[in-house]
Parts: structure tokens; C-alpha cells; sequence
């Protein structure tokens, strides 16, 4: 903990407040992630419906954020990161409040696409962390970012559980409105106002525009590795809790507690990731991508071996663990490969990649075990990770050509 506390100061109190904001409103979107299939099932009137919908009120959101992000990222380099964050937080706050009285799974659906179109935080509050801290230590501040979603995620989804014991499943999203509403007034008040929407010097600026980035790392490539990595984690969204249940004969708290150990993991690991590859040149970082990816192909693949629940939950942690070396190192390398100005649109194109990848990843899981059953889905994981292991070897063999 003091470790995490010093972290934090040696960015600032503006991206401590920053990491604050993260946690917070992103827990808050979590309260009712976990029991969003509970309100569907009591809302539907058929089964077919409720297989739609329990999808979709997943997917509309993701959706909806892939097809805005890379706008918002433009207009955050043009009217500054602060305002947008401000906006999606906003965003969130007012849909939130509107799912609340929602009483029919499809208004539900439209509500949760618009949250997603009308927010687009994540990216921006990258951008602005990038310009509060000039730039340094990229791969440590997405790091941390990342930890603050992940955390934030894990409390929300207990708040989340303890509020729906005892009242109703609106109380769960008129609290997470009234949450994201508090941390955009926060923001607006407490936020400081960068330069021309910059966090750069006159200096820097002048730096940054005069000399643009050569770091040789294939942007577009790396975008590529970045989308079959989420995709791949991303196939056991919806079967999860039906395969412990089938393979297991796991109780929910089991259930819940196994899925928690990946962001656990993901949190413990990523600022020690970030940390080792500080400084360090892009080859270095795509070399260990590649080792990354393999590990992830080989660990669930023990994972679906195994029917110990201990040596699961083991190699779930571990699967975390190794997801903590990916997303926000590679996206540090995008940003360091991107001038300054354009940090808002690359980050929004990242997170529109992301999303779109998270989609795929979750069509396919369902897919895959509907047609083939839910013994099919942790092959199919280990085997995107295969592929994004070729990926990612192609990609540090290239970045090792452009040294020479």
C-alpha cells in the first residue's frame, strides 16, 4: 500500500486525483455489471429474448463506444481532454439515472448504447495524464489507470451486490448515477485547466512539433495485437459462470471469487510490468509481448486441463498477472509513437480498437459454445492467443529489422 501511495505522489496530485476519478466513477458503472442478467431474465418475456438481451446489454455499450471514441478523441485535442472527461462523466450520469426507470429490456439496450456513445472517459483521462505528466513514464501511468478501473471495478460489483440484497435494482443505478455526477462536478472544479488544452510547455511544444516521434514501433500492427489480445480475454465474458457451474459444480461466491483473481492478478502485476519496462526500447517490450502471449495460450490452456478448482483459480490469478504486461504497455507505446497534439485521437482510435475487439471476443464465446458447448471455450482462448503470439513475434522481428 505505501508503495501504491508513493506511486502516486511521484505523478502528482493532479493525477492522484486523477487515479481518484477512475476509481471511483468506473466502480460505480460496476455495481450493476455483474447482475444485469438477473433485471433482463425478470424483464423478458421469452427465453430468445432473454438470450438476446443478455447479450446485448453487454455489447451495446461496447458498441456504442467503439463507434464515438476516435470523434471524442478529436475533439478532446481540440477543445482539451479535461472538457471531455467532464462530458462523459456527464454522460454517464444522466443515462445512468434513465436505465434506472427503464422497465423493458429493449429501452434498456437503446439506453446502454447511448451510455457508451455518450462516454468515452477511459481515453481522455489517458490523454490528460499524459499531458499532467509530460509525457514521462507512460507505461507506469496507464498502469495505474488500469489498476484504477480494475479496482474500482471489483468494490463496485460488491457495492453493487450488498445494495441489491436489500432494495431494488433501480437503487443500484440511480446510486451510480448520482456517483458519476459527483466525480464530473469534481472534476469541473478541482481539475486544472491545461494551456490551450495542452499540459505541454511553450518548450515542449515546440520540441514536440519540430521533432515528431521516431520510435519505430508499428502503430497499426500493434493495434492489431492489442484488439486479439482483448478479444481472446474476452470470450469467457458470458460462458464463465455456466462452465464453473457445469464443470466445478461451483457455488456463485466460488464463481465470483475465481473470476475476480484475473483483475487481482491484473492489479498486482501491471505497475511491476510497467516498472521493468520503463526506459526500455520498443523491440525489448514487443520481445516480451511475445512471451506474454505464449504464457496466456499455455496457462488456459492448463486451465481447461485441469479440474482442480484450486490449480484453476491459481491459473486464473496467473492469466491476470500476465494481462498486466499488454494493454498498457502497448498502449504507452502508441502514445510515445504519437505527437503530443494528437494524443486524444490515438488514445480515442485505441479505444475504439479496444471496444470493438471486446465485442468479437464476446460474439465468439457465445458462439463457440453454443454450437460446440462450453468445453469449447477455453480452447478457443488459448488458441486466439496461439495467434496473437505469431502476431506479436512478427512485430518484434519487424521492430528489430528497423533498428538495423
Amino acid at each position: 500500500m505505501t508503495g501504491a501511495v508513493a506511486a502516486l505522489r511521484g505523478f502528482g496530485p493532479v493525477f492522484a486525483l486523477l487515479f481518484g476519478l477512475q476509481f471511483i466513477s468506473m466502480g460505480a458503472m460496476e455495481m450493476s455489471g455483474p447482475f444485469w442478467p438477473i433485471q433482463i431474465k425478470a424483464l423478458s418475456a421469452s427465453d430468445s429474448v432473454f438470450g438476446l438481451a443478455g447479450i446485448g446489454v453487454y455489447v451495446c455499450p461496447m458498441l456504442g463506444v467503439s463507434l464515438t471514441s476516435a470523434f471524442w478523441g478529436r475533439m478532446g485535442d481540440r477543445y482539451g481532454n479535461r472538457l471531455m472527461m467532464v462530458r462523459a462523466l456527464a454522460g454517464l450520469a444522466v443515462t445512468q439515472l434513465l436505465v434506472a426507470f427503464a422497465d423493458d429490456v429493449w429501452t434498456i439496450l437503446v439506453l446502454r448504447f447511448l451510455q457508451g456513445a455518450c462516454a468515452g472517459y477511459i481515453a481522455p483521462a489517458q490523454a490528460y495524464g499524459v499531458q499532467v505528466t509530460g509525457g514521462r513514464d507512460r507505461a507506469r501511468l496507464f498502469a495505474w489507470l488500469q489498476v484504477a478501473t480494475n479496482v474500482g471495478s471489483l468494490a463496485g460489483a460488491f457495492l453493487g451486490g450488498i445494495i441489491l440484497d436489500a432494495l431494488p435494482f433501480a437503487t443500484v443505478n440511480l446510486t451510480a448515477g448520482m456517483i458519476c455526477a459527483f466525480c464530473a462536478a469534481v472534476a469541473w472544479v478541482s481539475l486544472p485547466v491545461l494551456p490551450e488544452g495542452r499540459g505541454l510547455t511553450v518548450a515542449a511544444k515546440a520540441t514536440a512539433v519540430s521533432h515528431p516521434p521516431s520510435t519505430g514501433v508499428p502503430v497499426i500492427g500493434v493495434f492489431g495485437l492489442m484488439g486479439m489480445l482483448l478479444a481472446s480475454r474476452m470470450v469467457l465474458q458470458v460462458p464463465f459462470s455456466l462452465y464453473m457451474s457445469e464443470v466445478y459444480g461451483a457455488q456463485h461466491w466460488i464463481t465470483g471469487l475465481s473470476y475476480g483473481l484475473l483483475a487481482l492478478g491484473f492489479v498486482v502485476a501491471a505497475p511491476v510490468w510497467a516498472w521493468s519496462f520503463e526506459g526500455r526500447a520498443p523491440s525489448f517490450v514487443l520481445g516480451w509481448s511475445v512471451v506474454i502471449a505464449g504464457g496466456c495460450s499455455i496457462v488456459t490452456g492448463l486451465a481447461d486441463s485441469t479440474r482442480v478448482i484450486g490449480l484453476f483459480a491459481a491459473l486464473y490469478f496467473t492469466w491476470g498477472a500476465l494481462l498486466g504486461g499488454t494493454t498498457p504497455v502497448l498502449l504507452s507505446l502508441v502514445s510515445a509513437a504519437t505527437r503530443s497534439e494528437k494524443q486524444g485521437s490515438v488514445l480515442g482510435v485505441a479505444q475504439t480498437c479496444q471496444q470493438g475487439a471486446s465485442v468479437i471476443g464476446i460474439i465468439a464465446g457465445v458462439a463457440a459454445t453454443q454450437h460446440f458447448g462450453l468445453e469449447a471455450a477455453f480452447p478457443l482462448v488459448s488458441g486466439l492467443y496461439g495467434l496473437s503470439f505469431f502476431v506479436a513475434l512478427g512485430l518484434w522481428l519487424k521492430s528489430r529489422q528497423s533498428l538495423r
